[in-house]
């Protein structure tokens, strides 16, 4: 089903199609729908407008972006969750133009085009809107608000409809980026949930406290308050623990909508629905650990998918930082992608990533200890891992064995640094030429 819908969309139909399940489970009471609205003048066959919509109001939450420069759509978003999160209905999304730092004008066309999802939906105040594509140009709002109706009268529930919606938020992505899950809480044994998630994201990868823009539903039901409880530490996980490129985006929006449509007992904060808190937030950051690696693997011009593993540290917030500080060093990413086993630059970063700008020496790094320190390559087929430095001192490495490491597409570096008993893993990719041809004329 996928290569029949995908044919032709994609220039890598082979890569587009092996990464999307045969089979989904989509949650209860949600339609969506990906149309064409042209937001890019010389678009006329990219799906670039996608429309989630719920039939019942949804308790819903979100993280968003850090940057200072955030975009419009992010601004909006903030303020409507913050007055209505227990009564939203849906979300919009335009591809091609994130609607980032484009002034008042911005903030009205962002608020025109939840308006005009909202009158269609029978509904007020309730549309989150999503924008992604080039920083600081004007929507051409008049072609997207009459492309609304469109959007709307296009809305269903297949596997069609979800992959069409899917692919209208993607910009450089070579595949939509779409998974499901069925799951079930403690205090409802005998009832099946329903979790979806649709995200984008190629470039501009590297989080602080938020994401790139992805949109979760379910049908369980979770109050809006449980629900915002659930997502910053599934973020943390999973779309935290990820980078391209080490820049972050003016649009990163994590947002999850639930509509209760499976019926069951609510989720909430309470003591005594502990229980279905825990589970739900667990299967809450499955999928999106699932997604998060999705845009790694789909990084711009990337050949590898690397995991960073720290372990043996002092602390997870100490794990986390070198673990990050390495993934996103493009001296180790380009060595990744030459085969290099030079594990001299893994210790250089990580040795670097409790550094401040003004320090002359670092004090106050006591998760790391040169002279316990130990990394090794593991390779993919699960064979036995290869040691390169061991107590702080190096080994003789056997290249012939290193070089057939890295030819698998799945790498895993791991970092023992023999202070602690915490871990942290972060996931990125290689750094190739083709990195730089993409975002050489990204505007063109």
């Amino acid at each position: 089903m996928a290569s029949k819908l995908l044919r032709g969309s994609w220039k890598d139909l082979a890569k587009a199609t092996s990464r999307i399940p045969n089979t989904f489970t989509f949650p209860k009471g949600f339609k969506v729908s990906g149309t064409i609205v042209g937001v890019k003048p010389k678009n006329t066959t990219k799906l670039d407008l996608a429309l989630i919509a719920s039939q019942t109001p949804c308790s819903a939450a979100a993280v968003v972006t850090k940057t200072k420069f955030h975009a419009a759509p992010i601004t909006f978003c903030r303020k409507l969750l913050e007055s209505n999160s227990s009564n939203i209905r849906g979300v919009i999304i335009n591809s091609g133009n994130a609607n980032a730092v484009t002034g008042p004008g911005g903030l009205a066309d962002a608020v025109a085009m939840s308006q005009a999802a909202d009158q269609l939906l029978g509904a007020k105040d309730s549309t989150l809107v999503m924008s992604t594509g080039v920083i600081g140009q004007r929507l051409p709002i008049k072609k997207i608000l009459d492309g609304v109706p469109a959007a709307h009268e296009a809305l269903g529930d297949s596997d069609t409809h979800w992959l069409e919606c899917a692919t209208a938020i993607c910009t450089t992505d070579t595949f939509p980026k779409l998974k499901s899950k069925t799951f079930t809480l403690p205090s409802s044994p005998s009832t099946e949930y329903r979790i979806a998630g649709m995200t984008k994201g190629a470039g501009m990868i590297c989080p602080n406290m938020a994401t790139l823009l992805a949109v979760i539903a379910t049908d369980a039901p979770i109050a809006a308050s449980a629900l915002q409880a659930a997502i910053r530490p599934a973020t943390d996980k999973s779309f935290n623990s990820i980078s391209v490129d080490n820049d972050m985006s003016t649009n990163d929006i994590l947002a999850v909508l639930a509509n209760g449509a499976a019926g069951g007992p609510e989720v909430t904060l309470d003591k005594d629905k502990a229980a279905d808190f825990e589970a739900f937030k667990a299967v809450l950051t499955d999928l999106a650990t699932d997604l998060a690696q999705l845009i790694v693997r789909d990084g711009e011009g990337a050949t590898k998918f690397i995991t960073v593993r720290v372990k043996d540290a002092l602390s997870e917030a100490g794990a986390r930082q070198i673990a990050a500080t390495v993934a996103q060093s493009s001296l180790f990413k380009t060595a990744m992608y030459g085969k290099d086993a030079n594990w001299g630059r893994i210790v250089a970063s990580a040795g670097s990533a409790f550094v401040r700008p003004g320090q002359t020496q670092v004090d106050d790094a006591p998760d790391l200890n040169p002279d316990t320190t130990n990394v090794s390559l593991v390779p993919a087929d699960g064979s036995g891992e290869l040691k390169l430095l061991v107590n702080g001192v190096p080994e003789v490495v056997d290249e012939a064995r290193a070089a057939e490491i890295l030819e698998h597409t799945d790498i895993e570096v791991v970092l023992s640094l023999g202070t602690g008993k915490h871990e942290a893993v972060h996931w990125t990719c290689d750094m190739s030429h083709e990195y730089v041809t993409i975002n050489g004329d990204y505007r063109t």
